[in-house]
């Protein structure tokens, strides 16, 4: 049945100008993230992976942010919780589960990253390093080539709010702002830099360090999709039309552990984390797809079915796919006899 909106008012997403079919791909890309998320501790906690970073809570923010640029052009330097995105731009429960597997067929290293550092050649998506931050003058690098080559794509680079107090975060910064390059700087603002809360960070808002940087800077609802959306769209505007970066500051909550290796009980309350749990995006836009009427209970368990079984195929073809072979271990790590 094709999706309907209600014809008594305009909902948020068709005045953004999404379909309700796009909207609901939103919806399905956040939950196949939060499903993704859930397995990898599982798997972790099962003796199976040895490692997980999570991302719960974030997912909102990230798919919202794909939807809004273009994903047949643009450039991604995405940071190790960006399921939400990196699902949303092409990769799939098979590719993350290789890379948790550490197997030969992992798109993002052949099994030698560990799990998060996203790559992609088809994609556009480039591989962070374990350094946080590093990839945000590889971004603006991006950047500057496409306004040299007078193309119109923007780079797009994530990080957590930790991470925006590292260097390489101001340098990217001021050389995006002299240079007016086309890039969007996102910072996924989860309220912890692993146990140091936010306000013993940054005595300032993330976004508000735009200023010194002669760019626009926001801060938005990370758990409201269709605010990050317009933010996100619009920066995109802006870049390819010549007015340079945009800083955005996304406030969202981490629901989870800072990986599988923290105890978060540690340096917050049960109580602090359900009360962020009551404010958790993915549900919220779900109850916002079901007062719009296109959306369901009945269709969302249906939903939640598919991909559980997509999740588990994933998991077995993961589990069971070869490890790298030993005489690959230098392969694509030093250039051959000859290459430039």
């Amino acid at each position: 049945m094709t999706p309907k909106s209600s014809a008594t008012e305009v909902s948020r997403h068709v005045q953004l100008g999404l379909s309700d079919e796009q909207a609901l791909e939103m919806y399905r890309m956040m939950l196949m993230a939060r499903k993704y998320d859930e397995r990898g501790m599982l798997l972790q906690r099962s003796g199976k992976i040895s490692f997980h970073v999570s991302g719960i809570g974030q997912e909102t923010a990230q798919v919202a942010a794909a939807f809004a640029l273009d994903r047949e052009r643009d450039y991604y330097l995405p940071y190790y919780r960006d399921y939400g995105f990196v699902l949303s731009v092409g990769l799939t429960f098979k590719d993350l589960l290789l890379a948790n597997f550490a197997k030969a067929e992992d798109v993002s290293s052949g099994g030698r990253q560990m799990p998060g550092h996203f790559g992609s050649k088809r994609h556009r998506i480039v591989t962070a390093s374990s350094p946080v931050t590093t990839q945000v003058p590889h971004a603006v690098g991006i950047a500057l080539a496409a306004k040299m080559r007078k193309q119109d794509i923007v780079s797009y680079v994530t990080f957590g709010e930790g991470s925006s107090n590292q260097g390489d975060f101001h340098e990217g910064c001021n050389f995006a702002g002299v240079h007016k390059l086309p890039v969007i700087i996102m910072c996924e603002n989860n309220q912890y830099a692993i146990s140091v809360p936010f306000a013993k960070q940054s005595a300032g808002r993330i976004a508000d360090r735009a200023l010194g940087y002669g760019f626009p800077g926001y801060r938005v609802d990370g758990t409201d999709p269709l605010e990050v959306y317009r933010v996100v769209k619009e920066a995109r505007e802006r870049a390819v039309a010549g007015e340079g970066p945009t800083l955005i500051e996304a406030m969202m909550y981490r629901l989870s552990p800072h990986s599988t290796s923290d105890n978060d009980m540690v340096y917050r309350t049960k109580e602090e984390v359900e009360e962020h749990r009551q404010k958790d995006g993915l549900p919220k836009y779900k109850q916002y797809l079901i007062e719009c009427g296109i959306w369901s209970e009945e269709q969302d368990e249906a939903l939640i079915k598919e991909l559980q079984a997509e999740l588990n195929e994933a998991t077995r073809y993961a589990e069971q796919a070869p490890f790298p072979h030993p005489s690959e271990t230098y392969t694509h790590v030093y250039a051959e006899t000859g290459e430039v």
